[in-house]
């Protein structure tokens, strides 16, 4: 009894494992709610598989779902789903953090490296503040993005249905979940300026992470940012630019896409399917009659997805910087890699590596099983599973028809994608033993 009892004592001081538990036992909340009667307009159950995988993909902020939101859910299965994707947006521990701070609850020292490892922090210094800060933020972002979007939607739906529709588009944009009450998504406003803007503003600013935010209030110079800001502000706009030029060059006269628009319309069109992939499931345009070259891209896209300490999924930004970098330096034969004038440590180029690696070995793991069981080719489960993993939602019309095995899949792959895979792999790894010595070296022949 007293190993066990040291053993549970262990895992709940694991911060890795006590995130991983948080979203999950969030998950789990979310799908009995969903299951009820209440939460359907037909006062039907949805079933425990599905309400399972739609509360999976609110905590996990990715936007997959198997009916439609807007005509299948009530407004309590409403909130229940809006609810869930601010609390998987913030973290758990975000939320729990701001429950503590309600009623005057000191934060312990337990807590705080639990909050260090889900904000992806270094150190605990300010970590309080820090959290302050990131609902703050947030909710100012999320009020700003309605009261635009309410401008539009007020006008088409009327005020009651307006504001709601303005309230829970931005919370999803901004916490990059992609969930919708159209039922289309965004395609009804293909040509919509302020609709398109406002949800690829909140999408973008969800996606840069909040040290990002601090640094810049601190720093109003580029030249002053830290090497993290730096390489997350240019990669985040080198990967927007060159996916909007890219989508546009190929689907200019696609029939199914953009050639039914005029030039503004595609601009518009174009830089939104170029925001979207960066973990947010909206769309503007019909997905399944994109060029495969333009679905190919967007799975690239998926993959590197938003930065650290965001509200976005995949590898992140500044893993994929890195690995560029790393490259481009060893091809040069240097030392060091070195960005903005500052060596990047091979801690962290080990990290990135990693993350790559579990990420790319999940995803075409699960990809190949989906294979066997789903009825769709290769490339349409490439693109449902890398959306899954990088937690964006968007789907070439795979979603609704997953088998249940199939449902089950994409679950795990969408709560993996969130926690961070390589914070999976901590949970389930057992640490070395650090010893006082090192193994001779061998050599290796590669490439």
């Amino acid at each position: 009894m007293g190993f066990i009892k040291r053993r549970l004592e262990r895992f709940k001081l694991d911060p890795p494992r006590v995130l991983a538990l948080g979203f999950g036992s969030l998950i789990l909340i979310g799908a009995i709610l969903l299951n009820l009667p209440i939460a359907t307009q037909n006062g039907e159950s949805i079933g425990f598989i599905n309400a399972l995988f739609t509360s999976a993909s609110a905590v996990c902020v990715t936007g997959l779902v198997v009916v439609n939101t807007g005509e299948f859910w009530s407004l309590f299965g409403q909130v229940v789903i809006i609810l869930l994707i601010q609390m998987g947006g913030l973290g758990f521990m975000t939320m729990a953090t701001i429950g503590a701070l309600v009623i005057g609850k000191k934060i312990t020292l337990k807590e705080r490296l639990v909050i260090k490892e889900q904000l992806n922090q270094e150190t605990m210094s300010g970590l309080v503040k820090l959290t302050k800060y990131v609902i703050l933020s947030t909710f100012i972002i999320e009020g700003m993005g309605a009261l635009l979007l309410s401008t539009r939607f007020i006008p088409i739906y009327g005020t009651v249905k307006g504001i709601w529709f303005s309230i829970f588009h931005a919370i999803s944009a901004f916490c990059n979940a992609g969930f919708d009450l159209t039922g289309d998504s965004i395609a009804p406003f293909v040509g919509d300026f302020t609709i398109n803007m406002t949800i690829s503003a909140l999408i973008i600013l969800g996606g840069l992470g909040f040290y990002v935010y601090i640094d810049i209030s601190r720093n109003r110079s580029f030249k002053k940012l830290s090497l993290h800001s730096k390489l997350v502000l240019s990669i985040t706009g080198v990967l927007l630019l060159v996916g909007m030029i890219i989508i546009l060059l190929i689907e200019y006269n696609n029939p199914l896409t953009l050639k039914p628009l005029n030039i503004f319309e595609k601009l518009i069109a174009s830089f939104f399917q170029s925001v979207v992939p960066r973990t947010a499931g909206y769309y503007s345009v019909n997905l399944a009659g994109l060029y495969d070259t333009t679905v190919f891209l967007m799975i690239i896209l998926m993959f590197i997805g938003g930065s650290p300490g965001s509200t976005g999924g995949g590898i992140k930004t500044t893993t994929f910087g890195t690995l560029i970098l790393t490259t481009i330096g060893v091809i040069k034969g240097n030392k060091d890699i070195v960005a903005f004038r500052k060596r990047i440590s091979y801690d962290v180029i080990n990290r990135s590596l990693a993350i790559s690696t579990v990420g790319m070995i999940l995803i075409l793991g699960v990809s190949f099983i989906l294979t066997v069981t789903e009825p769709a080719n290769f490339l349409d489960v490439l693109f449902e599973t890398t959306s899954a993993f990088a937690t964006v939602g968007l789907t070439r019309g795979l979603t609704p028809n997953l088998t249940e095995f199939g449902k089950v899949m994409i679950i795990l792959t969408m709560y993996i994608g969130r926690v961070g895979p390589l914070t999976m792999a901590y949970v389930f790894a057992r640490k070395s033993k650090a010893g006082n010595f090192r193994y001779s070296e061998g050599n290796i022949m590669v490439g």
